[in-house]
C-alpha cells in the first residue's frame, strides 16, 4: 500500500472506525445502488415570472398530478384529484378556503390525511428511509416516520395509525400536519432541479424567484446572459449596472431595483431630470405602458432616466471596445458615426436620420467621455449596488451553484450556444493573449466570470474579468449571447429596422444537424447516447418550430414564462422531466394566476411528449452519483481489507 493511500484510509477510519460500520456502510451504499433513479426537472428563461414558476415547481411540471391518478385514478373523481393536487400545492392558501365552506371539518381532516399518508407512502417508496427522514419536517419526522412505514398487513397496529391520526385532528394540528405532509410530497416527486439560465429581467420577481431556489434541497444553475449581467452589476461594473437600470426602465421593472432589493435609484432621476429635463424622450418610452397603472408625469419621468442611463451605457461600452481589440468590435464604436448637427448616424456605409438626436451630455470631440456628473452618478450607483446585501447573496449563490457548462448524467446542459463557424468548426476568441475555443473557451469565460467577482477590487485581474463578464452579455464569441451583435443604438435612434437585425451564430442553424450535436457531445466527453439541454431562445411553435432537434439530441426548453415571448412561441414554453423510464418534454400553456390555481383549482394546463424510453429502468448506479457511491465502495472496502489484515487499528470504545 502507497503512503499516501494509507494516509487516506486513516483519515476514512474517522468516519468507519471499525468492521462494523465499515461493512455496513458498504451494505447500505451496495443498496442505494439499487434503487430506481430520481427525476430530474429542467427549467429554463424564468425571467423574472415568480407566479408561474412557482406554479410549475409545486407541480413538478405535473408529476404531482401524475403520482395522484397513478394511486386515485380509480377511487376518486377528476374534481376530487383537482382539489386534491391543489391543496398540496398551495396547503395554508386552500386550507383557508377550505375552513370556510367545510361542515364536517373532522370528518374532511380524517379522509384528507388518509389521502395524503396514501400518496406520500408511494413518491417516497423510490428512496431510502434515511432520505426520506432527512427530508420530514422537524416538528412531525416522529409521527410522520410512524405513518409512512406502516404495515397494513399488521393488524395489532391498525388501531395505533387509527389513534395517531385522531389525535392530529383533536389537538388541533391537522392543519400543519397537511402542510408538512403536501411540502414533503413536492419534495419527493423531483429529486434535483436544473435552472438552465436567466432568471433576471422582463418580469417583475426574480428576487422571489431566487430565494426559493436558494431553499431548494437539490439545484444547479447554468448561467444565462441576463443573469450574467446582474452578477457583473454586483460584482461592481459599471457597464453591466448600466445595462440593468436601462433593461428595467424599458420594461418598467425599476421597482426590482427599489423596492426588492433597497437600492435608491433617485440619483438618477435627479440626474435625468437636470440633464433632459425639457426633452420628450419618445424613443425611450417604456413597453407596456398600456397596462400599467403609472400615470404620465411618471411614464416620462422613467423616460428620461432610460435615456439617461442609455447614453452612459453607450459611452462606458467605447471605453471597452477601445482597450480590447481582440473584441474585435470596433464597428459598435456608434457614438464616433454620429454627425450631430445634421442629426444623423452612418451605419455600414449607409446614413440614417437620427430619431433622437438631443444627447446634451456628449462632446462630439470625445463622444465617449463621461462627464463629472456622469462620473460621480455611475460611482454612487456601483457602490449601492455592491453594498446591497440581498443581491450579494443572490449572486453568490449564483456562483456557488452555477457554470457556464455541465455534464449531468450524461447529458450537456448550458444556456446560449457554444459558438461555431458556419463550417461547423469551434470559433476561436483570445483570451489574455491565447486562442481558445469549443470547451476550453467555455471553461475560460466560467473562470474569468468567477474572478470578476472574487478577484480584489481595482485590481488589472478584476478590471479584464469585468470587460469579460460585459462581452459574454454582448459579445459574438459569447456563449451565452450567440448573435453578431447587439444593435441596441439602433433600435431606439434609427427607424429602419433592418439596421435593428441581429445575426445569429451560426450553431443556431446547425444545431438541427445530428453530426453537429454528436459533435458538441463529443468535445465534452460525452457519447452519443447523451443529449444536449440548451435555452435561451424562444421556440417558435406557432410557427412549426419543435423544440426537439437532431433526432433528439437537442432538447430546447426556453420555458417562455415570460408573457413578452408568448406570442412569438404560441405557448408558455417547455420543461423536461428525466426519471427512471426516459425522458419527457412538457409543453405549457399561459399561467393566469396563483389566485385562479387555489380558488378555480386550475392547473397550468400541459402537454407531456416521451423523447426516450429506457429499455430497462435506469437505477442509481447508472447515474453520476452512482459513479461516485461505487467510488466509495471501492474505497471502504480497502479500509475494510486494511482493517482485517492489521494494517490499521479498529477504534473500539
Amino acid at each position: 500500500m502507497q503512503a499516501d493511500q494509507f494516509k487516506y484510509l486513516r483519515l476514512l477510519s474517522r468516519n468507519y472506525p471499525t468492521i462494523a460500520s465499515t461493512a455496513t456502510e458498504i451494505i447500505n451504499l451496495e443498496a442505494i445502488l439499487n434503487l430506481p433513479k430520481g427525476t430530474e426537472h429542467f427549467l429554463s428563461d424564468l425571467h423574472g415570472e415568480y407566479e408561474a414558476f412557482e406554479q410549475v415547481i409545486r407541480n413538478g411540471s405535473g408529476v404531482v398530478k401524475r403520482k395522484i391518478h397513478d394511486v386515485f385514478g380509480n377511487r376518486l373523481t377528476d374534481a376530487e384529484i383537482n382539489s386534491l393536487a391543489t391543496l398540496i400545492y398551495y396547503p395554508e392558501q386552500k386550507l383557508d378556503l377550505i375552513l370556510e365552506t367545510t361542515e364536517n371539518l373532522a370528518l374532511w381532516y380524517r379522509s384528507t390525511l388518509f389521502q395524503l399518508i396514501e400518496l406520500c407512502v408511494h413518491v417516497s417508496s423510490k428512496y431510502t428511509r434515511s432520505k426520506v427522514r432527512k427530508a420530514m419536517p422537524a416538528d412531525f419526522e416522529y409521527i410522520l416516520q410512524e405513518l409512512l412505514h406502516e404495515n397494513h398487513l399488521v393488524m395489532d397496529k391498525s388501531l395505533y395509525y387509527q389513534e395517531i391520526i385522531t389525535s392530529i385532528i383533536s389537538l388541533d394540528r391537522a392543519a400543519e400536519f397537511i402542510g408538512a405532509l403536501a411540502r414533503l410530497i413536492q419534495r419527493l416527486v423531483v429529486d434535483h432541479l436544473h435552472i438552465v439560465g436567466d432568471v433576471y429581467d422582463r418580469g417583475p420577481y426574480p428576487d422571489k424567484i431566487m430565494d426559493s431556489l436558494m431553499s431548494y434541497h437539490s439545484i444547479d444553475f447554468q448561467w444565462g446572459n441576463h443573469d450574467m449581467l446582474w452578477m457583473g452589476a454586483a460584482s461592481g461594473s459599471r457597464v453591466c449596472l448600466a445595462n440593468v437600470l436601462r433593461i428595467s426602465s424599458r420594461y418598467l421593472n425599476l421597482d426590482i431595483i427599489e423596492d426588492s432589493y433597497g437600492i435608491s435609484i433617485r440619483p438618477l432621476a435627479l440626474f435625468a431630470e437636470e440633464n433632459y429635463g425639457e426633452d420628450p424622450c419618445t424613443a425611450f418610452l417604456p413597453q407596456k405602458t398600456a397596462i400599467t397603472e403609472q400615470s404620465t408625469t411618471e411614464i416620462n419621468q422613467i423616460a428620461r432616466m432610460h435615456k439617461a442611463i442609455a447614453v452612459i451605457q453607450f459611452k462606458l461600452e467605447g471605453e471597452i471596445i477601445a482597450r480590447h481589440p481582440e473584441f474585435e468590435m470596433q464597428h459598435r464604436l456608434l457614438l464616433n458615426m454620429i454627425d450631430y448637427k445634421a442629426g444623423t448616424v452612418t451605419l455600414k456605409g449607409k446614413t440614417y436620420p437620427l430619431k433622437d438626436h438631443h444627447f446634451p451630455t456628449i462632446d462630439p470631440a470625445n463622444p465617449y467621455v463621461l462627464t463629472p456628473e456622469e462620473h460621480e452618478l455611475i460611482d454612487k450607483l456601483v457602490s449601492s449596488f455592491k453594498n446591497c446585501e440581498k443581491l450579494q447573496r443572490h449572486v453568490s449563490f449564483l456562483y456557488a451553484k452555477g457554470s457556464m457548462v455541465l455534464t449531468y448524467n450524461s447529458n450537456l446542459l448550458y444556456h446560449g450556444c457554444i459558438p461555431l463557424n458556419e463550417d461547423g468548426s469551434f470559433m476561436e476568441m483570445t483570451l489574455k493573449g491565447q486562442k481558445y475555443a469549443g470547451r476550453a473557451l467555455l471553461e475560460q469565460f466560467e473562470q474569468i466570470a468567477r474572478e470578476g467577482y472574487f478577484r480584489t477590487s481595482g485590481t488589472p485581474e478584476k478590471k479584464y474579468a469585468l470587460d469579460i463578464v460585459w462581452y459574454l452579455w454582448t459579445g459574438a464569441a459569447s456563449s451565452l449571447f450567440g448573435k453578431s451583435e447587439m444593435t441596441t443604438f439602433e433600435r431606439y435612434f434609427v427607424e429602419d429596422k433592418e439596421t435593428h437585425v441581429e445575426k445569429k451564430n451560426a450553431y443556431y442553424k446547425l444545431r438541427n444537424e445530428e453530426k453537429i450535436c454528436h459533435q458538441i457531445l463529443a468535445e465534452f466527453e460525452l457519447d452519443s447516447s447523451g443529449h444536449i439541454i440548451n435555452g435561451h431562445t424562444p421556440v417558435k411553435e406557432g410557427k412549426g418550430e419543435s423544440p426537439i432537434k437532431a433526432g433528439g439530441k437537442m432538447l430546447v426548453i426556453d420555458g417562455g414564462f415570460s408573457p413578452a415571448y408568448q406570442k412569438t412561441t404560441g405557448l408558455a414554453g417547455y420543461t423536461l422531466l428525466y426519471n427512471s423510464f426516459g425522458l419527457q418534454l412538457v409543453s405549457h400553456q399561459p399561467f393566469t394566476s396563483t389566485e385562479d390555481a387555489i380558488q378555480q383549482e386550475t392547473d397550468i394546463l400541459s402537454t407531456r411528449q416521451v423523447i426516450e424510453t429506457e429499455t430497462e429502468r435506469k437505477l442509481v448506479r447508472d447515474t453520476d452519483i452512482g459513479k461516485d457511491l461505487l467510488r466509495q465502495i471501492d474505497e471502504l472496502k480497502c479500509l475494510l481489507s486494511a482493517y482485517r489484515q492489521g494494517m490499521i487499528k479498529e477504534h473500539l470504545k
